[in-house]
């Protein structure tokens, strides 16, 4: 009777019918088993996946085994607000697509995708949409005519190890791998009761007060938006202005290490988040970061929960600036006292981590001539992404890189 009671609860939470929704292990789990059933149950269509290139990290790798094992899978890329277009997505789809899959608003940026229409392209082509709902269920329901949609409890304040998995009425589904009674088959194993009980809970507590308090938390992400590039100078606000999550705001900074940054706003008792490819435990640049083309050394992702008191946003912004100016000054960031005159006009920030080749190339550019290039030779993957960024925040022009003996040539012409 629990079970029942909290199926129906999510249910009409989600806005689907009780016996289309099964509980799962985890978000991730829910997405893995999406994605598999859908492409088995229509493997007489084909055998090729549409995904974005920004989705999460569960669904790629979903991607990637579908791949390993003989399937094609087809990424759609995204504008510098980290959407996808609706024609673009469109296009993708193919005689042979099996399944479709879109995020309803992005993990790291809050960038909210234009699901309603995709759904809508892919519903016109005969194929089912997959949307990860995760970063947005506690706000409302996700509108379009999608086919499946996954969730994660913890994602909106429930218990961790419970995720979602819905399957409209119609929509061929193949369960993979071994299976029981449970869960309509979907979901092997006995259900953990209480967290599934609790979880049904916490999505209808949030919702009861979910349209105002996205309403105050807008305000103070808005507020973030606005104050931030006031406040510390050469950094880059990503994600939509408008279609976006409440709560979560992004922003990259110039001449400054992404997990230095973290560290620092640690100490001073705020607990952030990093996109950026600066950290020593990953080392290449977040491929959300990537595919919208923006900077992503010294990224800064601030997740507002629910409740998140005005004064500590306030806080955040006046400690924030002294922190970022702490790292610049530790890494030698140029400013207009410091800037070393050179006549070199190549770099050489070989087996230097990001963000130091963008520091080596904004210290010498002064010193060439307008129209003059120069030539930043670096091994970083970040670097990469990094350097073209820099040149359009500085109103430079990116020529392209080179490959060379000992590494690859980032070739920056100076403009102004």
């Amino acid at each position: 009777m629990l079970l029942d009671a909290a199926r129906e609860a999510a249910a009409e939470a989600v806005g689907c019918r009780p016996d289309e929704l099964v509980f799962t292990p985890s978000g991730t789990r829910a997405v893995h088993t999406g994605v598999a059933g859908a492409l088995a149950g229509r493997r007489r269509v084909g055998r090729h996946l549409v995904v974005s290139a920004v989705e999460h990290s569960s669904v790629l790798h979903a991607g990637e085994a579908h791949e390993a094992e003989g399937g094609t899978v087809t990424q759609v890329g995204v504008g510098r607000t980290g959407a996808v277009g609706p024609e673009a997505y469109a296009a993708a789809l193919r005689e042979d697509t099996a399944l479709a899959c879109l995020q309803s608003a992005n993990h790291e940026v809050g960038t909210e995708q234009p699901v309603a229409r995709v759904a809508e392209a892919c519903r016109a082509a005969g194929v089912p949409l997959l949307v990860d709902a995760a970063q947005s269920l506690a706000w409302g329901r996700v509108e379009g005519d999608w086919s499946l949609l996954t969730g994660s409890a913890h994602k909106w304040g429930g218990p961790s190890g419970v995720g979602l998995l819905v399957v409209r009425k119609g929509v061929r589904f193949a369960p993979v791998g071994p299976g029981d009674e449970r869960e309509s088959g979907r979901a092997a194993g006995f259900e953990n009761l209480p967290a599934i009980v609790a979880a049904a809970a916490s999505l209808r507590a949030v919702r009861a007060e979910a349209a105002q308090e996205a309403a105050r938390l807008r305000e103070l992400t808005d507020r973030v938006r606005a104050r931030v590039p006031e406040l510390v100078g050469d950094v880059e606000v990503v994600g939509d202005p408008e279609r976006r999550l409440p709560g979560i705001v992004t922003f990259s900074c110039l001449y400054v290490d992404g997990e230095t940054l973290l560290h620092e706003l640690d100490r001073a008792g705020f607990s952030v988040s990093s996109g950026s490819s600066c950290t020593s435990s990953t080392l290449t640049p977040s491929h959300v970061l990537r595919a919208m083309g923006v900077l992503s050394e010294g990224n800064v992702r601030v997740s507002l929960p629910f409740g998140a008191a005005e004064a500590e946003v306030e806080r955040f912004l006046e400690v924030l600036p002294g922190a970022v100016a702490g790292v610049r000054e530790k890494l030698g960031a140029p400013t207009p006292a410091t800037v070393v005159q050179r006549d070199a006009l190549v770099v050489d920030a070989l087996g230097k981590l990001c963000p130091v080749p963008v520091i080596e190339l904004a210290k010498v550019i002064g010193d060439v001539p307008v129209g003059g290039t120069v030539r930043v030779l670096a091994d970083d993957e970040a670097a990469r992404l990094d350097i073209p960024a820099w040149c359009e925040m500085r109103d430079q022009e990116y020529v392209g890189e080179e490959r060379e003996e000992r590494g690859t040539a980032y070739v920056v012409r100076r403009l102004r």
